[in-house]
């Protein structure tokens, strides 16, 4: 009767379990991935001997032997059931754990077993040993949401199933009996009782010698937790889900093992991550101390964990630090499963004592500076204000998104700053203003008068003034961008006309409304970072832009390719142009608002940018390969404080970051020269076609060399060279 309705098993040996959707960097290199369930699946040759031995040796030392069963279990089992009058229990084979695993429900009652042993019987018929025991390693439960031995190893310890210790694979092979009591995160006392247990039952077995299990048994349980797998890229892996869920569905991305070949390149986003953390503690720092630390409620106190201590792994790393004790001279933190210790000098920086600045049950925001072997860790008091981050890197080529930050911490915060947030651009604009004016028949060497002027515009009348409330005279375009001068590229955009301005910024792939307005030139409009930093690679790209992507290639989990994608370009701007213009932007790094830059050994170019108020801070620069935007500011639009410019705030993170970046790159390369026949370029008047611009234009902006400086008016507050002006928006 019992073999009434059960399973069919024939095409078991093609069974796959839910799987995890893997996410893979440039180099093949997974950072990511999207499960109902944390699963890695593995081939039978993926587990080591060590671990199948563990678990032989724990749950079924005659899996090699018998079929499915072993009646004599089954009657010592069915004694004790009978003397405890509870129901059958126990006595399963591995072969038996996996029919019920896979087909049965996990009640305890004589049918179900009768069942479980019918179906182990067809298994043992249909499968190899190495298939059975391979579907019982993908399959087996092993707490914490984890399924399969080959993302335990990962979970649990951080490494390949391939690689694991004696004491580790016995650790694994302790949890399938029961996963929640023997969990080494909630009882490690219980959990090193269950894994020197299956230590013992290795050294019976013969497995091991009694010399190596003693030395296994004295190894205190060493865990490296990774929680979470997509903490690397956090807002890269969320835009690669919404993008596959919209494409193939919720449950595919989250059950059918899908594999994503990302243009992520772990390395770089690691040196993302570092540059705008980094970057936001140096921009506290300077503000002084100005937060009031949360405080865990008594009840919580001694459980409290947080998900990112799990990810302290190195120096460098940022994390929320649980205070346990305070005194005058020092105080004692902890840091996951590290403790740390912060002297009274080490917040000098704050102007503030310890006792004035945390208190015992404090939830301290800290940067991990040394990890010592015994569970010690240095770290250094950082702050969190509010303030906010981001980075996008772009190869320049290709568009592949190489590293993305949306944001100081996704898990406070999963808005992405990098693609969702719409901020004024400040004077980072002003290279479509001057590309339109070299595209149509200007020379970086013709002059603009910078002196007082008043413009009229729909709005009304405004007279802009330059950050220094200083007026050049005559100087040449080269040197108004490189200084960010206000007046000049007004004037310059005004002769143009605003509409071709924005014209040229659609042509750079910018597809936001820009309203019709001259202070548009300035920067009084609003970009989302990847637009504004996607523009710009179009400069070092000979004035092609290729369009950003996430996605190279997906294939379902048996790799047959879903999708594959190439680089998809636009052309913008002539080689001329671009290389023009890179030319004028290298100046703004040679000697201009972003000379900083210029202490990289490699060469770069740029545009820094600052809003009113100092409320946004910019910069977007690139190499010859690669090109890099960074944004800073509050997501409520409130300013940054006094001088927080684009060079002060956001320029020294794009360079920490083009630090690391370039030199993974392979060695220097310089700039392509600007080509030599100019008159190719200026053949056509008539033509709207980018590189083959108007002489009549390029005459009109030459002409004002000849102008006449024109008195200055009346004095008003200055604006930043990289600022828009005060007073565009109603």
């Amino acid at each position: 009767m019992y073999s009434v309705d059960l399973p069919q098993i024939d095409d078991l040996d093609h069974y796959r379990p839910i799987s995890n959707t893997v996410l893979y960097d440039d180099r093949g290199r997974p950072f990511g991935s999207f499960a109902l369930q944390r699963r890695i699946i593995a081939q039978y040759e993926d587990f080591p001997k060590v671990l199948y031995d563990a678990v032989l040796s724990i749950e079924d030392k005659n899996f090699e032997k018998h079929s499915g069963f072993e009646i004599w279990r089954m009657l010592v089992a069915a004694g004790h059931d009978l003397r405890s009058h509870s129901n059958v229990q126990g006595a399963s084979t591995l072969t038996m754990q996996l029919a019920r695993n896979l087909f049965l429900s996990p009640e305890r009652t004589f049918s179900r077993k009768c069942r479980e042993i019918m179906l182990a019987v067809q298994i043992e018929h249909h499968l190899t040993k190495k298939q059975i025991f391979a579907l019982y390693a993908n399959q087996i439960y092993l707490g914490h949401g984890v399924y399969g031995f080959a993302a335990g190893a990962q979970y649990y310890f951080g490494k390949d199933v391939k690689v694991l210790t004696l004491e580790e694979a016995a650790m694994l092979a302790a949890l399938p009996k029961a996963p929640n009591n023997y969990s080494p995160i909630k009882d490690p006392d219980r959990a090193l009782r269950r894994r020197n247990l299956v230590i013992d039952s290795m050294i019976a077995a013969g497995k091991i010698s009694t010399m190596e299990g003693a030395t296994a048994k004295r190894t205190p349980i060493r865990l490296q937790i990774h929680d979470d797998p997509n903490s690397l890229a956090p807002y890269f892996v969320e835009e690669t889900r919404r993008y596959l869920e919209k494409k193939y569905g919720a449950e595919e991305v989250h059950e059918a093992g899908l594999r994503v070949y990302t243009t992520l390149d772990i390395d770089l986003q690691k040196a993302a991550n570092s540059a705008v953390l980094d970057g936001l503690a140096a921009y506290e720092r300077r503000h002084g101390w100005r937060t009031h630390l949360p405080q865990l409620a008594h009840e919580r106190s001694e459980q409290y964990n947080v998900p990112e201590w799990n990810q302290v792994e190195e120096p460098g790393d940022y994390a929320q630090a649980k205070v346990l004790s305070v005194s005058s001279a020092s105080a004692t933190l902890r840091v996951g499963r590290y403790t740390a210790n912060i002297g009274a000098g080490d917040v000098a920086w704050t102007n503030k004592t310890l006792p004035q600045l945390l208190s015992p049950s404090d939830l301290a925001y800290v940067k991990v500076i040394g990890i010592g072997p015994d569970g010690k860790a240095r770290v250094r008091l950082e702050e969190e204000s509010g303030v906010q981050g981001a980075l996008l890197a772009i190869d320049s080529a290709s568009g592949d998104v190489k590293a993305m930050v949306g944001g100081r911490d996704f898990s406070e915060s999963k808005f992405n700053r990098a693609t969702q947030a719409m901020r004024q651009v400040g004077s980072s604009f002003k290279p479509y203003v001057y590309t339109a004016a070299i595209d149509r028949g200007a020379t970086p060497e013709d002059e603009v008068l910078d002196a007082p002027a008043t413009f009229v515009t729909a709005s009304g009348s405004y007279r802009p003034h330059n950050y220094d409330e200083k007026f050049e005279g005559s100087i040449t375009l080269r040197h108004a961008l490189a200084e960010s001068r206000n007046i000049p590229a007004l004037k310059v955009a005004q002769r143009l006309g605003i509409q071709t301005v924005i014209g040229y910024a659609r042509r750079f792939g910018i597809g936001e409304h820009i309203p019709p307005y001259l202070p548009v030139a300035l920067g009084a409009v609003e970009l989302t970072l990847l637009e504004h930093t996607s523009a710009y690679s179009a400069f070092p790209n000979d004035g092609v832009r290729a369009i950003p992507h996430y996605i190279a290639k997906v294939t379902d989990f048996d790799g047959r390719i879903l999708e594959q994608n190439y680089p998809v370009v636009q052309d913008v701007i002539s080689v001329h142009t671009a290389r023009t213009m890179t030319s004028m932007l290298r100046e703004v790094v040679l000697h201009g608002t972003g000379i900083a830059a210029s202490r990289l050994k490699y060469p770069v170019a740029g545009k820094t940018g600052t809003t009113n108020d100092f409320t946004d801070a910019w910069f977007i620069g690139f190499s010859p390969d690669i090109t890099c935007g960074v944004w800073v500011g509050f997501d409520e639009k409130k300013t940054l404080g006094n001088k927080e410019t684009g060079a002060r705030a956001a320029l020294p993170i794009w360079m920490d970051f083009m630090a690391a970046a370039l030199p993974r790159l392979g060695p220097p390369k310089d700039f392509l020269p600007i080509p030599e026949d100019n008159d190719l370029m200026l053949a056509n008047e008539e033509t709207d076609l980018p590189g083959q611009g108007k002489k009549k234009l390029a005459s009109q902006i030459s002409a004002e060399r000849r102008l006449v400086l024109v008195g200055a008016g009346s004095k008003t507050s200055p604006a930043h060279p990289d600022s828009a002006v005060a007073g565009v928006h109603k």
